[in-house]
């Protein structure tokens, strides 16, 4: 039986009139294709990616799995529609701290309209987009038992400075629940999400290394999918870090040059994350984030150097 996804970020939800994207019990996610050229290039995107002998099979397992296309009755009851059928990255985890972070100084491609670009370069310069080469435009973190998962508005996320966006980060691997605002981010699982040979870190440096040379595709406003296991660790068990990346409605031909707006990104991503394993205790700001499910109730991210508080 086809449902909702539970543990989506960001990304196209079904409201408002559009569909949304879909999940079965088999491990498989299907993203209704957008109705302009975006759900064509993503779809040409994924009939290319997992044919292409160039890329090797150490970067294939950062993308998921595609499984062609199917038309299926959409989300929103509208009627019959093409979707991607892809790998549902977070299928089979039961409470999983998810950060979606959308990667590059520059979200639009150059063969889009004027209107679209002049739209992409607005919320580039009002995010942390433009300065940080990266923001974050979606967040889920397993508190415990009794508080489960939290999810934050997207467009709070979306909006945070180079400091605030730190903090999330930090906030992203410490043990303290999301929900008391009188708790430090104690950065306590770092080392295992972030840190060792299969850490997060060790898989965006890998990515790095490829995106460095290669020059196949470039991935205009590309997402990484940063997940973990919190409450297996929090039981002195795995993480199960993984790195993915998603979203290609915009991914253009590289013509032999290199994606510098990715790689860009990408680095300042890696120097944010190298920094909290190296020095968790710096950090100059508070951040009041409001739980999407509880409008009333303000989430403090805060840390133990803190002067300032931003109440979003």
């Amino acid at each position: 039986m086809l449902k909702v996804p539970d543990h989506q970020v960001a990304g196209h939800h079904g409201a408002h009139g559009q569909p949304g994207p879909l999940i079965d019990d088999s491990g498989r996610f299907y993203k209704p294709l957008q109705d302009d050229d975006r759900g064509a290039i993503e779809a040409a995107f994924y009939t290319s990616f997992s044919s292409n002998t160039r890329v090797p099979d150490h970067i294939r397992r950062f993308f998921p799995v595609f499984h062609g296309t199917q038309l299926l009755e959409a989300s929103d009851g509208s009627g019959q529609r093409p979707h991607l059928v892809l790998e549902d990255v977070v299928s089979g985890r039961s409470h999983p701290s998810v950060m979606d972070v959308k990667i590059g100084s520059r979200t639009w491609y150059p063969e889009a309209s004027e209107d679209y670009i002049q739209r992409c370069f607005e919320k580039d310069r009002k995010t942390s987009s433009l300065c940080l080469g990266f923001r974050i435009s979606g967040l889920q973190l397993y508190g415990s038992e009794e508080s489960g998962l939290w999810k934050p508005e997207r467009k709070l996320v979306q909006n945070l400075s180079a400091d605030e966006v730190r903090v999330v980060l930090k906030k992203f691997v410490s043990s303290n629940s999301p929900i008391d605002p009188n708790l430090n981010p104690d950065c306590s699982f770092a080392s295992s999400v972030y840190g060792g040979s299969s850490g997060i870190l060790a898989q965006l440096l890998e990515l790095k290394s490829w995106f460095e040379d290669q020059t196949i595709y470039h991935l205009n406003s590309c997402s990484v999918l940063m997940v973990y296991e919190k409450k297996k660790v929090l039981k002195g068990g795995s993480s199960d870090a993984e790195v993915k990346l998603i979203d290609f409605a915009h991914v253009t031909e590289g013509n032999g040059i290199i994606d510098h707006n990715f790689v860009g990104g990408l680095c300042s991503l890696i120097k944010f994350i190298s920094e909290i394993l190296t020095s968790p205790d710096e950090c100059t700001t508070k951040v009041c984030l409001q739980n999407s499910d509880n409008n009333n109730e303000e989430i403090l991210t805060s840390s133990n150097e803190c002067t300032t508080k931003v109440c979003l």
